[in-house]
């Protein structure tokens, strides 16, 4: 088994892809226009309508209820990726900080209010 990607199901399938190429400097790959996806060296972030998964009823996920998943980004630095960053956030819940771990983060949320932690790891010494 391989994992492929991780998939955040929204009502405005545009404004969040606007978000996360600003977030990633990558741009989507759109094979529809209820579809995006985010290839990275690392990993995929998808971003699917809620059509995607109209199939499933009222099983389907709901946008904007995520309060159990963190999407974190590896960044070369973090104070620099949150000042570029800083006028298009609407939602900072942590400025860029040094975790007890020696990780120096900064979370945010994304225009539906999931969790993005952007993070960068202690310069090995």
């Amino acid at each position: 088994m391989e994992f492929a990607s991780v998939r955040i199901i929204t009502d405005d399938v545009d404004r969040l892809v606007a978000f996360y190429e600003l977030v990633t400097k990558v741009t989507a790959s759109r094979p529809a226009p209820v579809f995006a996806e985010f290839r990275t060296a690392t990993g995929v972030l998808a971003i699917g309508s809620t059509a995607t998964v109209a199939m499933l009823g009222d099983r389907a996920p709901k946008p904007a209820h995520n309060d159990s998943v963190i999407l974190e980004f590896l960044v070369d630095d973090v104070d620099a990726e949150f000042e570029r960053l800083r006028e298009s956030l609407t939602d900072v819940v942590l400025e860029p900080a040094t975790m007890p771990w020696g990780n120096r983060s900064t979370l945010v949320r994304d225009p539906d209010g999931n969790l993005l932690n952007l993070f960068s790891r202690p310069a090995a010494g």
